[in-house]
Protein backbone atom coordinates (compact mmCIF):
# COMPACT_ATOMS: atom_id res chain seq x y z
CA UNK A 1 0.00 0.00 0.00
CA UNK A 2 2.68 2.50 1.02
CA UNK A 3 4.78 1.95 -2.11
CA UNK A 4 2.47 4.53 -3.71
CA UNK A 5 3.58 7.07 -1.09
CA UNK A 6 7.34 6.61 -1.47
CA UNK A 7 7.72 9.63 -3.75
CA UNK A 8 4.77 11.66 -2.38
CA UNK A 9 7.02 14.58 -1.32
CA UNK A 10 8.51 14.83 -4.83
CA UNK A 11 5.03 14.74 -6.37
CA UNK A 12 3.85 17.51 -4.04
CA UNK A 13 6.86 19.67 -4.96
CA UNK A 14 6.14 19.21 -8.70
CA UNK A 15 2.50 20.23 -8.24
CA UNK A 16 3.49 23.31 -6.24
CA UNK A 17 5.87 24.40 -9.02
CA UNK A 18 3.13 23.92 -11.62
CA UNK A 19 0.63 25.93 -9.57
CA UNK A 20 3.14 28.78 -9.26
CA UNK A 21 3.61 28.93 -13.05
CA UNK A 22 1.84 32.10 -14.38
CA UNK A 23 1.09 30.36 -17.69
CA UNK A 24 -0.75 27.59 -15.84
CA UNK A 25 -2.92 30.12 -13.98
CA UNK A 26 -4.20 31.34 -17.35
CA UNK A 27 -5.42 27.83 -18.26
CA UNK A 28 -8.36 27.90 -15.87
CA UNK A 29 -9.72 24.38 -16.33
CA UNK A 30 -6.30 22.71 -15.99
CA UNK A 31 -5.45 25.03 -13.06
CA UNK A 32 -8.62 23.92 -11.20
CA UNK A 33 -7.66 20.27 -11.79
CA UNK A 34 -4.20 20.94 -10.36
CA UNK A 35 -5.65 22.66 -7.29
CA UNK A 36 -7.85 19.61 -6.61
CA UNK A 37 -4.92 17.21 -7.17
CA UNK A 38 -2.64 19.30 -4.95
CA UNK A 39 -5.17 19.22 -2.09
CA UNK A 40 -5.38 15.42 -2.32
CA UNK A 41 -1.60 14.90 -2.55
CA UNK A 42 -0.95 17.37 0.31
CA UNK A 43 -3.40 15.43 2.49
CA UNK A 44 -1.65 12.14 1.64
CA UNK A 45 1.77 13.67 2.33
CA UNK A 46 0.56 14.87 5.74
CA UNK A 47 -0.88 11.45 6.60
CA UNK A 48 2.30 9.71 5.42
CA UNK A 49 4.38 12.01 7.62
CA UNK A 50 2.20 11.15 10.63
CA UNK A 51 2.54 7.45 9.80
CA UNK A 52 6.34 7.57 9.60
CA UNK A 53 6.52 9.42 12.92
CA UNK A 54 4.29 6.78 14.53
CA UNK A 55 6.48 3.98 13.15
CA UNK A 56 9.58 5.68 14.61
CA UNK A 57 7.91 6.01 18.03
CA UNK A 58 6.85 2.34 17.92
CA UNK A 59 10.40 1.25 17.05
CA UNK A 60 11.87 3.40 19.85
CA UNK A 61 9.46 1.95 22.41
CA UNK A 62 10.24 -1.62 21.37
CA UNK A 63 13.97 -0.95 21.70
CA UNK A 64 13.40 0.60 25.13
CA UNK A 65 11.41 -2.46 26.28
CA UNK A 66 14.14 -4.76 24.96
CA UNK A 67 17.11 -2.83 26.37
CA UNK A 68 15.78 -1.62 29.74
CA UNK A 69 14.41 -4.82 31.16
CA UNK A 70 15.94 -3.96 34.56
CA UNK A 71 13.69 -0.89 34.97
CA UNK A 72 10.19 -2.43 35.32
CA UNK A 73 8.45 0.93 35.78
CA UNK A 74 9.93 2.38 32.60
CA UNK A 75 9.17 -0.83 30.69
CA UNK A 76 5.53 -0.78 31.89
CA UNK A 77 5.14 2.81 30.68
CA UNK A 78 6.71 1.90 27.32
CA UNK A 79 4.40 -1.11 26.93
CA UNK A 80 1.29 0.99 27.65
CA UNK A 81 2.41 3.64 25.19
CA UNK A 82 3.29 1.00 22.61
CA UNK A 83 -0.23 -0.44 22.77
CA UNK A 84 -1.73 3.02 22.22
CA UNK A 85 0.67 3.73 19.32
CA UNK A 86 -0.17 0.40 17.63
CA UNK A 87 -3.88 1.25 17.82
CA UNK A 88 -3.25 4.68 16.28
CA UNK A 89 -1.15 3.08 13.56
CA UNK A 90 -3.99 0.70 12.61
CA UNK A 91 -6.50 3.56 12.48
CA UNK A 92 -4.16 5.70 10.38
CA UNK A 93 -3.54 2.83 7.93
CA UNK A 94 -7.32 2.62 7.39
CA UNK A 95 -7.54 6.37 6.72
CA UNK A 96 -4.65 6.19 4.23
CA UNK A 97 -6.18 3.18 2.44
CA UNK A 98 -9.41 5.17 1.98
CA UNK A 99 -7.43 8.12 0.61
CA UNK A 100 -5.67 5.82 -1.87
CA UNK A 101 -8.89 4.33 -3.25
CA UNK A 102 -9.63 5.44 -6.82
CA UNK A 103 -11.75 8.57 -6.61
CA UNK A 104 -15.21 8.73 -8.17
CA UNK A 105 -14.75 11.51 -10.77
CA UNK A 106 -18.26 12.73 -10.03
CA UNK A 107 -17.78 13.19 -6.27
CA UNK A 108 -17.02 16.91 -6.57
CA UNK A 109 -19.97 17.60 -8.85
CA UNK A 110 -23.30 19.29 -8.27
CA UNK A 111 -26.34 17.09 -8.84
CA UNK A 112 -29.79 17.04 -10.33
CA UNK A 113 -32.23 15.63 -7.80
CA UNK A 114 -35.19 14.08 -9.63
CA UNK A 115 -38.17 12.93 -7.56
CA UNK A 116 -41.19 11.24 -9.16
CA UNK A 117 -44.39 9.92 -7.60
CA UNK A 118 -44.87 6.20 -8.25
CA UNK A 119 -47.63 3.89 -7.08
CA UNK A 120 -50.06 5.46 -4.65
CA UNK A 121 -51.69 8.35 -6.53
CA UNK A 122 -52.11 11.57 -4.52
CA UNK A 123 -50.44 10.05 -1.46
CA UNK A 124 -47.30 9.24 -3.50
CA UNK A 125 -47.30 12.81 -4.86
CA UNK A 126 -47.56 14.21 -1.32
CA UNK A 127 -44.66 12.02 -0.20
CA UNK A 128 -42.63 13.22 -3.20
CA UNK A 129 -43.13 16.75 -1.84
CA UNK A 130 -42.09 15.56 1.65
CA UNK A 131 -38.89 14.02 0.27
CA UNK A 132 -38.08 17.19 -1.67
CA UNK A 133 -38.50 19.19 1.54
CA UNK A 134 -36.29 16.67 3.40
CA UNK A 135 -33.46 16.95 0.87
CA UNK A 136 -33.84 20.74 0.70
CA UNK A 137 -33.50 21.00 4.49
CA UNK A 138 -30.43 18.76 4.40
CA UNK A 139 -28.91 20.85 1.59
CA UNK A 140 -29.57 24.05 3.53
CA UNK A 141 -27.75 22.62 6.57
CA UNK A 142 -24.73 21.83 4.36
CA UNK A 143 -24.67 25.35 2.93
CA UNK A 144 -25.70 24.10 -0.51
CA UNK A 145 -27.96 25.94 -2.97
CA UNK A 146 -31.21 24.37 -4.25
CA UNK A 147 -32.72 25.61 -7.53
CA UNK A 148 -35.93 24.07 -8.89
CA UNK A 149 -35.46 23.34 -12.59
CA UNK A 150 -38.84 21.80 -13.35
CA UNK A 151 -41.91 20.72 -11.39
CA UNK A 152 -45.33 19.22 -12.00
CA UNK A 153 -47.57 19.88 -9.00
CA UNK A 154 -50.86 18.23 -8.12
CA UNK A 155 -52.66 21.28 -6.72
CA UNK A 156 -52.94 19.76 -3.22
CA UNK A 157 -49.32 20.29 -2.27
CA UNK A 158 -47.83 17.23 -3.93
CA UNK A 159 -45.58 16.70 -6.94
CA UNK A 160 -45.97 14.20 -9.74
CA UNK A 161 -42.39 15.18 -10.57
CA UNK A 162 -39.87 17.74 -9.37
CA UNK A 163 -36.31 18.29 -10.59
CA UNK A 164 -33.83 20.50 -8.73
CA UNK A 165 -30.19 21.43 -9.15
CA UNK A 166 -28.28 21.18 -5.85
CA UNK A 167 -24.97 23.07 -5.93
CA UNK A 168 -22.18 23.12 -3.39
CA UNK A 169 -19.18 21.24 -2.06
CA UNK A 170 -19.09 17.44 -2.45
CA UNK A 171 -22.84 17.19 -3.19
CA UNK A 172 -22.67 14.03 -5.31
CA UNK A 173 -20.33 12.27 -2.87
CA UNK A 174 -22.88 12.75 -0.06
CA UNK A 175 -26.09 11.97 -1.96
CA UNK A 176 -25.07 9.44 -4.62
CA UNK A 177 -26.56 6.49 -2.72
CA UNK A 178 -30.06 8.03 -2.60
CA UNK A 179 -31.08 6.77 -6.06
CA UNK A 180 -33.84 4.17 -5.96
CA UNK A 181 -37.42 3.56 -4.86
CA UNK A 182 -38.38 5.09 -1.50
CA UNK A 183 -41.44 3.41 0.00
CA UNK A 184 -43.73 5.12 2.52
CA UNK A 185 -46.19 3.46 4.89
CA UNK A 186 -48.61 5.85 6.61
CA UNK A 187 -52.26 6.79 7.07
CA UNK A 188 -53.14 9.43 4.45
CA UNK A 189 -55.01 12.56 5.57
CA UNK A 190 -57.86 11.52 3.29
CA UNK A 191 -58.18 8.07 4.90
CA UNK A 192 -61.27 7.98 7.14
CA UNK A 193 -60.87 4.36 8.28
CA UNK A 194 -57.36 4.86 9.65
CA UNK A 195 -55.87 2.29 7.30
CA UNK A 196 -52.15 2.36 6.51
CA UNK A 197 -51.40 2.88 2.80
CA UNK A 198 -48.16 1.96 1.06
CA UNK A 199 -46.92 4.27 -1.67
CA UNK A 200 -43.67 4.62 -3.59
CA UNK A 201 -41.56 7.49 -4.89
CA UNK A 202 -38.56 7.24 -7.21
CA UNK A 203 -35.45 9.32 -6.54
CA UNK A 204 -32.65 9.78 -9.08
CA UNK A 205 -29.34 11.48 -8.29
CA UNK A 206 -27.64 12.59 -11.51
CA UNK A 207 -24.28 14.42 -11.52
CA UNK A 208 -24.37 17.76 -13.33
CA UNK A 209 -22.70 17.58 -16.74
CA UNK A 210 -20.57 20.44 -18.01
CA UNK A 211 -20.24 21.17 -21.71
CA UNK A 212 -16.71 19.77 -21.55
CA UNK A 213 -18.15 16.47 -20.26
CA UNK A 214 -20.61 16.04 -23.10
CA UNK A 215 -20.98 18.11 -26.26
CA UNK A 216 -24.39 18.06 -27.94
CA UNK A 217 -24.68 19.18 -31.56
CA UNK A 218 -27.40 21.75 -32.26
CA UNK A 219 -28.92 19.57 -35.00
CA UNK A 220 -29.48 16.79 -32.45
CA UNK A 221 -32.01 18.89 -30.53
CA UNK A 222 -35.64 19.62 -31.36
CA UNK A 223 -37.39 22.38 -29.39
CA UNK A 224 -41.16 22.72 -28.97
CA UNK A 225 -42.70 25.74 -27.28
CA UNK A 226 -46.14 25.64 -25.71
CA UNK A 227 -48.32 27.34 -23.13
CA UNK A 228 -47.43 26.45 -19.54
CA UNK A 229 -50.03 24.60 -17.51
CA UNK A 230 -50.42 24.55 -13.76
CA UNK A 231 -52.91 24.83 -10.92
CA UNK A 232 -54.55 28.16 -10.24
CA UNK A 233 -54.29 29.78 -13.66
CA UNK A 234 -51.42 32.01 -12.60
CA UNK A 235 -49.70 34.41 -15.00
CA UNK A 236 -47.28 31.72 -16.12
CA UNK A 237 -50.14 30.32 -18.24
CA UNK A 238 -50.63 33.40 -20.38
CA UNK A 239 -47.57 33.07 -22.65
CA UNK A 240 -45.97 30.34 -24.72
CA UNK A 241 -43.02 30.06 -22.34
CA UNK A 242 -42.87 26.31 -21.64
CA UNK A 243 -40.19 24.39 -23.53
CA UNK A 244 -39.93 20.74 -24.52
CA UNK A 245 -36.52 19.64 -25.80
CA UNK A 246 -36.04 16.28 -27.53
CA UNK A 247 -32.65 14.68 -28.12
CA UNK A 248 -33.29 13.15 -31.55
CA UNK A 249 -30.61 10.39 -31.51
CA UNK A 250 -31.93 8.88 -28.24
CA UNK A 251 -35.51 10.16 -28.09
CA UNK A 252 -34.85 11.53 -24.59
CA UNK A 253 -37.29 14.35 -23.69
CA UNK A 254 -37.07 17.08 -21.04
CA UNK A 255 -39.72 19.72 -20.39
CA UNK A 256 -39.37 22.91 -18.37
CA UNK A 257 -42.08 25.45 -17.59
CA UNK A 258 -41.23 26.89 -14.18
CA UNK A 259 -39.77 30.15 -15.51
CA UNK A 260 -41.85 32.86 -17.21
CA UNK A 261 -39.00 33.35 -19.67
CA UNK A 262 -38.89 30.97 -22.62
CA UNK A 263 -35.14 31.55 -22.85
CA UNK A 264 -34.58 30.50 -19.22
CA UNK A 265 -36.78 27.42 -19.60
CA UNK A 266 -34.83 26.42 -22.71
CA UNK A 267 -31.48 26.81 -20.91
CA UNK A 268 -32.68 24.78 -17.91
CA UNK A 269 -34.13 22.02 -20.12
CA UNK A 270 -30.83 21.63 -22.01
CA UNK A 271 -28.91 21.58 -18.71
CA UNK A 272 -31.07 18.74 -17.37
CA UNK A 273 -30.92 16.88 -20.70
CA UNK A 274 -27.11 17.03 -20.81
CA UNK A 275 -26.88 15.55 -17.30
CA UNK A 276 -29.36 12.76 -18.10
CA UNK A 277 -27.53 11.87 -21.31
CA UNK A 278 -24.15 11.70 -19.58
CA UNK A 279 -25.66 9.61 -16.76
CA UNK A 280 -27.21 7.28 -19.35
CA UNK A 281 -23.89 6.88 -21.17
CA UNK A 282 -22.07 6.25 -17.87
CA UNK A 283 -24.57 3.54 -16.90
CA UNK A 284 -24.19 1.87 -20.29
CA UNK A 285 -20.39 1.95 -19.92
CA UNK A 286 -20.57 0.42 -16.43
CA UNK A 287 -22.92 -2.30 -17.65
CA UNK A 288 -20.56 -3.16 -20.50
CA UNK A 289 -17.45 -3.29 -18.31
CA UNK A 290 -18.85 -5.42 -15.49
CA UNK A 291 -21.71 -6.17 -13.17
CA UNK A 292 -20.12 -4.00 -10.48
CA UNK A 293 -22.92 -1.44 -10.61
CA UNK A 294 -25.13 -4.17 -9.17
CA UNK A 295 -22.51 -4.65 -6.49
CA UNK A 296 -23.56 -1.54 -4.61
CA UNK A 297 -25.58 -4.00 -2.49
CA UNK A 298 -28.42 -3.51 -4.72
CA UNK A 299 -27.31 -1.32 -7.51
CA UNK A 300 -28.46 2.14 -6.73
CA UNK A 301 -30.78 1.06 -9.52
CA UNK A 302 -33.75 3.41 -9.67
CA UNK A 303 -36.18 0.51 -10.04
CA UNK A 304 -35.08 -1.07 -6.77
CA UNK A 305 -36.64 -0.41 -3.37
CA UNK A 306 -33.87 0.96 -1.19
CA UNK A 307 -35.66 2.44 1.82
CA UNK A 308 -38.93 2.30 3.77
CA UNK A 309 -40.37 5.16 5.82
CA UNK A 310 -42.89 3.74 8.31
CA UNK A 311 -44.73 6.64 9.96
CA UNK A 312 -46.91 4.71 12.46
CA UNK A 313 -43.74 3.21 13.98
CA UNK A 314 -41.55 6.28 13.45
CA UNK A 315 -39.13 3.94 11.70
CA UNK A 316 -36.84 4.30 8.70
CA UNK A 317 -35.15 1.23 7.22
CA UNK A 318 -32.46 1.13 4.54
CA UNK A 319 -32.76 -2.33 2.99
CA UNK A 320 -29.30 -2.36 1.36
CA UNK A 321 -27.41 -2.41 4.67
CA UNK A 322 -30.19 -3.56 7.03
CA UNK A 323 -30.10 -0.23 8.86
CA UNK A 324 -33.13 0.61 11.02
CA UNK A 325 -33.45 3.78 13.09
CA UNK A 326 -36.42 5.16 15.01
CA UNK A 327 -35.91 8.87 14.34
CA UNK A 328 -38.15 9.29 11.32
CA UNK A 329 -39.39 12.76 12.35
CA UNK A 330 -35.84 14.13 12.55
CA UNK A 331 -34.85 12.51 9.24
CA UNK A 332 -37.85 14.07 7.48
CA UNK A 333 -36.68 17.45 8.85
CA UNK A 334 -33.42 17.00 6.93
CA UNK A 335 -31.25 15.35 9.60
CA UNK A 336 -30.01 12.74 7.14
CA UNK A 337 -26.51 12.06 8.48
CA UNK A 338 -27.72 9.07 10.53
CA UNK A 339 -28.80 7.43 7.26
CA UNK A 340 -26.18 8.73 4.82
CA UNK A 341 -22.98 8.23 6.83
CA UNK A 342 -23.53 4.48 7.48
CA UNK A 343 -24.13 4.02 3.73
CA UNK A 344 -20.91 5.82 2.82
CA UNK A 345 -18.96 3.80 5.42
CA UNK A 346 -20.47 0.54 4.12
CA UNK A 347 -19.62 1.19 0.46
CA UNK A 348 -16.13 2.43 1.33
CA UNK A 349 -15.54 -0.81 3.28
CA UNK A 350 -16.71 -2.79 0.25
CA UNK A 351 -14.34 -0.88 -1.99
CA UNK A 352 -11.46 -1.52 0.44
CA UNK A 353 -12.15 -5.26 0.57
CA UNK A 354 -12.18 -5.42 -3.24
CA UNK A 355 -8.91 -3.46 -3.39
CA UNK A 356 -7.07 -6.04 -1.21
Amino acid sequence: MFEQLADISDKLAVLERQLADPQMVARQERYRELVREHAQVARLAELHGQYKRLCTQIRDNRELIHNDAEDPELVAMARAELEELETKKGELEQVIRLQLLPKDPNDEKNIFLEIRAGTGGDEAALFAADLFRMYSRFAEAQGWKVEVMSSNGTGIGGFKEIIALISGSQVYSRLKYESGVHRVQRVPDTETQGRIHTSAVTVAIIPEAEEVDLHIEAHELKFDVYRSSGPGGQSVNTTDSAVRVTHLPTGMVVTCQDEKSQHKNKAKAVQVLRARLLDHLEQERHDRISEDRKGQVGSGDRSERIRTYNFPQGRITDHRINLTIYRLDQVMEGMLDDVILPLITHFQSQALSKAH
